[in-house]
């Protein structure tokens, strides 16, 4: 940012950051309050006293200009006064109308879209590790217990399930889960793409889709497997294939240069062609990285062009109360020469 801020190109003096995420990206620091100046020749990272030595112990390799104080008015004027004179660049969404206009006071604003956010859109390869350290962790939180949803011999719940991969996660490296995990059972509840995870008990004839991310070192994962308990119906089994036809159309298609919405026509139109359009509640797929959700974003309304360095979800399902649901989602990085995905588990939705 240094750099870019010296060569003029984007005509500004100085950026402002109070967008945590951005924060991170930028220094390293991973606490709760702060904000980021930046120069030509200088970045300097302001919080309060709680964070200064963990600031300061965080930030060594990035060499930042830490200000620590507990005045919260005397920390603003402290960051003001770094960022000096000229236009400040601030991206108006992180921060509420009160403190714009506020900051508008003292400083040259000029409302710009988070230069830091589109460069975290592509990763480089210790991000990438850090993201498939996560899904690794996310994997094998998932064996063993999916493992036996075909042959389920004892009682056991969407609770007793979420408890269990949680922990299995954590055994496996994450430092914690990436979202609340969803465990959603039956012709209700799989139905609800989002739903939050109860103490039904998992019983023959149900799909069950669980979905399931770790958090490494700051860094997301995500990953859906859908399961059939018991003999399949052949409705069942049509919806599980057309669903797995779907996500290989969606993974086929994702390479650098295409379109995000490419990507999710490719999704959904297998499920138009089918007649199930209208089981489709959602986009294809969403960025991953420090952020759970992230650009690019695959849906028919993105004008995104996916690049080498995304690291991206290709999540089509179908879902209808009555019926349940089934979704299929991998977690890729798309490489110069096509993708690689990271999420190593199989797609076994019943016993054969």
């Amino acid at each position: 940012m240094q750099a870019l801020l010296a060569s003029g190109e984007i005509g500004l003096d100085a950026l402002l950051f109070t967008d945590l995420t951005d924060m991170r990206w930028l220094t390293g620091f991973t606490g709760s309050n702060g904000w980021v100046v930046v120069r030509s020749g200088m970045t300097t990272l302001g919080t309060d006293t709680r964070y200064g030595d963990r600031a300061e112990a965080e930030t060594q390799a990035s060499g930042v200009e830490i200000v620590a104080l507990q005045n919260r008015a005397a920390l603003q004027d402290s960051m003001i006064d770094a960022a000096g004179s000229g236009e400040v660049g601030l991206d108006g969404r992180s921060v509420s109308q009160a403190v714009w206009s506020q900051l508008a006071g003292k400083l040259e604003l000029a409302s710009v879209d988070s230069l830091v956010a589109t460069a975290r859109e592509t990763k480089d390869e210790a991000e990438i590790e850090r993201i498939e350290a996560a899904a690794e962790a996310g994997v094998q939180g998932c064996r063993g217990r999916t493992d036996a949803f075909s042959t389920i011999d004892e009682p056991v719940t969407e609770a007793d399930v979420r408890n269990e991969l949680e922990y299995r996660m954590r055994r496996h490296g994450a430092d914690d889960r990436s979202y609340n995990t969803i465990v959603a059972s039956g012709p209700e509840h799989a139905a609800r793409p989002h739903h939050e995870v109860q103490d039904r008990t998992i019983v023959a004839g149900d799909t069950v889709v669980i979905d399931v991310g770790a958090l490494v070192d700051g860094y997301h994962s995500d990953m859906t497997r859908s399961y059939i308990i018991g003999e399949p119906t052949a409705q069942q089994r049509e919806i599980y294939d057309l669903v797995q036809v779907s996500q290989t159309a969606g993974l086929e298609t994702l390479q650098n240069g295409v379109t995000a919405h490419a990507v999710d026509s490719a999704c959904r139109d297998v499920f138009t062609a089918a007649g199930y359009g209208d089981w489709y509640l959602h986009g294809t797929g969403h960025g991953v990285g420090l952020q759970i959700h992230e650009p690019p974003f695959h849906s028919q309304v993105s004008n995104e062009v996916i690049q080498t360095g995304n690291v991206v979800t290709i999540e089509p399902g179908l879902y209808r109360g009555g019926f349940g649901g089934i979704r299929i989602e991998d977690l890729v990085v798309v490489t110069s020469d096509g993708h690689r995905v990271l999420t190593h588990h199989p797609k076994q939705p019943f016993a054969t």
